[in-house]
């Protein structure tokens, strides 16, 4: 990536002062992803963490300004790294454990998917939510595959366990229901009969 400098680049003055950015230095391998070309969504980033120092008092307004409209301009990811150098990336507690040419900053990550859904939990959910217009048929599948869905969500490490919950918690209100109706039958026919 090049070595990322502090702002402004020193013995260069800022964009304020009529000076431009340098181009990203390559590093011993090549040009690394200092030389990638940034998107809008980079410069987004790097804005949000400008905003964040200038809120906790790391910049001054000028600073501020300065950088925010570096930043507006930048067009590689080296220009924008070398504009938030010197600040917090974030909620770190500490430094980065990897040196900062070695990975790409946690600024300029895309934010992290979700883990897909378990597909039993869905089943689970959806027999659950079925269990009242077929007048409670589907509650034993329903808790069978929320248990299943459970078991394999610990397991895999997949989302969805809120869905198997929801399917197991109709299932057995089903499944209550059921037996709540039975015994009245059996105390009408002992009673009765």
């Amino acid at each position: 990536m090049g070595d990322v400098q502090p702002w402004p680049p020193a013995g260069r003055p800022g964009p304020a002062q009529g000076g431009g950015w340098p181009s990203p230095q390559p590093n011993a391998q090549g040009a690394g992803y200092a030389a990638m070309r940034a998107a809008h969504t980079d410069r987004d980033r790097t804005v949000d963490v400008l905003k964040a120092a200038y809120a906790e008092g790391r910049l001054s307004a000028a600073e501020y300004s300065e950088r925010f409209d570096a930043a507006n301009q930048a067009q590689t990811y080296g220009q924008l790294a070398q504009i938030v150098a010197d600040l917090p990336a974030g909620p770190l507690s500490g430094p980065a454990a990897a040196p900062l040419g070695a990975a790409v900053p946690p600024t300029f990550l895309a934010p992290a998917r979700p883990a897909p859904n378990n597909g039993m939990a869905i089943a689970s959910l959806v027999l659950g939510l079925l269990c009242v217009p077929s007048a409670g048929v589907l509650g034993v599948p329903a808790v069978i595959t929320g248990h299943l869905a459970r078991r394999q969500i610990r397991e895999t490490r997949e989302g969805g366990d809120g869905m198997a919950t929801a399917g197991l918690v109709l299932g057995y209100l089903s499944v209550a229901g059921w037996a709540a109706m039975l015994l009245l039958a059996v105390l009408l026919v002992g009673t009765h009969g």
